[in-house]
């Protein structure tokens, strides 16, 4: 019987994935089975992560928001603001004003007394 030589598919796409692995430590940067599980479980919890980075930024902008508003009494909480902010059809987002709140107080002092008035 004449040797049949295999072809180069599964060697293409197992260094594609070592690639994707290479800056893992130990086994899961040589052995391919290995590789592949905690190339799942890594793609996982990137999908996992990116709604929980989402969620996490908009507390920490909602936290800041707040903060500057209770501290220099420009109104009594968080939800009147922005409930007053949706009244008066000013479309301005968390992340905005979490901006202007940290940087330039006497603007978010400016957009609350218009609201009031």
């Amino acid at each position: 019987m004449t040797r049949i030589k295999r072809g180069y598919i599964a060697r293409r796409r197992r260094t594609k994935i070592r690639l994707f692995a290479s800056s893992f430590r130990g086994a899961h940067s040589r052995l391919t089975r290995t590789i592949t599980q905690q190339r799942i479980r890594a793609l996982v919890s990137a999908h996992r992560d990116r709604g929980r980075k989402k969620r996490y930024f908009r507390r920490l902008w909602i936290t800041r928001i707040n903060a500057v508003i209770r501290g220099n009494r420009v109104s009594n909480s968080y939800n009147i603001l922005i409930h007053n902010l949706y009244k008066k059809q000013l479309l301005l987002n968390r992340k905005i004003l979490a901006q202007i709140a940290i940087s330039n107080r006497s603007c978010l002092y400016t957009i609350s007394n218009e609201i009031i008035k």
